[in-house]
């Protein structure tokens, strides 16, 4: 059996998971009616969507920074609650300054919580003994699709952003307060001898490779998120209708590789699943580069989904494992997490580019390439023994006041 101190912190960690999900699709897929509600014009807006991630970059630089004097459970608690408000705030504006404020707000508290939440699962799964990081973002995967179902709810029914965001924001703040009593810290007393000297000891040489993977993963993500619905549409003929369902059907297969991969990490080991998750994602990019028509198109959607889905959490639970104890891991978590967004960044221009210049299914042979290079790196994960980056596990029951020793 699992101390109820850990079991209870891994289920709410998991809602701050959902609830992160749910902020950032309601974000993404409603860029359009942000844009209208500001006047926004189409030469303005990319830097507008720029400034997101380089903010949320910058939120991440800073939490490594704030974590060696506050617990990252602290951080998470109060970040949470200004994710969701900021999100309340682009709808509720009407002047383009305000756009700017609140989606600064969101972006720099984005970094923040997606670097303090990644600490918190890396020290839950630690204190585990077992694979556990797969099923947090599994749950990220649900809450993006419950975001983009209400995002379309709004759209179809032409709500007012702040009718779409409101009811939201009042579910999920008190129940994110709520929930965050039962987040669990490592013990800080064992933290102590790192805390204020970890960030400066971890190794950048060693944290590249998995900043490199990070990089390439998310170059990917960015490459579906922002290019499938045209790409089907325009390149493989298919109908507006059918363009709305590669990215639909990539999120389902995101969520089900995620559910089950912990169970494979702990089956397999972390690198058996990461080499297997890189493969079926370059075939995803293979499948699309020369589909013949918009169905076969989906499968390598659908294939993408199920590859790059094991491969974030992974990195993270690898970093971990890299720099043990509390105060490293969460310097190497916070700066690994930047990775995120360079390569969301990177992604969609990177393929605009090409698809302009050469072609858009000869673009799409780029990304393959690149997470044919995790191949490369795959030890980084951990040896063949590792079951989940770790290298080692722990079946019975941990107490957390201990650090998450054996009693």
């Amino acid at each position: 059996m699992t101390d109820p101190r850990l079991r209870h912190g891994r289920a709410s960690l998991a809602f701050c998971f959902l609830s992160q999900g749910v902020a950032f699709a309601l974000l993404v897929t409603r860029i359009p009616a942000i844009q209208e509600l500001y006047g926004i014009s189409d030469a303005l807006l990319p830097l507008f969507l720029a400034a997101v991630p380089v903010l949320a970059g910058a939120g991440s630089v800073l939490t490594e920074r704030v974590v060696r004097r506050v617990p990252a459970s602290t951080l998470l608690r109060w970040t949470q609650p200004v994710v969701l408000l900021s999100l309340l705030g682009v709808a509720a504006g009407d002047e383009l300054w305000q756009a700017a404020v609140a989606l600064g707000v969101f972006g720099l508290s984005v970094g923040a919580l997606d670097a303090s939440m990644n600490m918190l699962g890396v020290s839950l799964q630690r204190a585990y003994g077992r694979s556990i990081m797969l099923g947090f973002h599994a749950a990220y995967s649900l809450g993006g699709i419950v975001g983009a179902s209400l995002a379309w709810a709004g759209a179809h029914w032409d709500l007012a952003l702040v009718v779409s965001y409101m009811p939201v924001a009042v579910v999920l703040v008190p129940a994110a307060l709520a929930g965050s009593r039962w987040y669990v810290d490592e013990d800080r007393a064992v933290q102590e001898g790192n805390v204020d000297s970890g960030g400066d000891t971890v190794a950048f040489r060693l944290l590249l490779p998995l900043c490199l993977v990070m990089t390439f993963a998310y170059i990917g993500d960015s490459t579906v998120s922002n290019w499938s619905a045209k790409y089907l549409q325009d390149v493989l003929g298919g109908s507006e209708e059918l363009a709305t369902v590669p990215y639909n059907a990539y999120m389902v297969t995101t969520l089900v590789g995620r559910a089950v991969g912990d169970l494979g990490v702990r089956r397999f080991g972390a690198v058996a699943v990461v080499r297997c998750g890189a493969v079926l994602a370059a075939a995803g990019f293979a499948v699309v580069a020369v589909a013949p028509g918009a169905w076969v198109g989906m499968l390598g959607f659908t294939l993408l989904g199920l590859g790059l889905c094991v491969i974030v959490p992974q990195t993270f639970a690898a970093a971990g494992r890299l720099f043990p104890g509390g105060g490293r891991s969460d310097a190497a978590v916070a700066r690994l997490n930047v990775f995120n967004y360079v390569g969301f960044l990177i992604g969609s221009p990177l393929v605009g580019a090409l698809g302009d210049a050469w072609s858009y299914r000869g673009a799409m042979l780029v990304p393959m390439v690149l997470i044919l290079v995790t191949l490369v790196y795959a030890r980084s994960f951990g040896d063949g023994s590792a079951r989940y980056g770790g290298g080692y596990e722990r079946p019975r029951v941990v107490d957390v006041g201990r650090g998450g020793n054996e009693v």
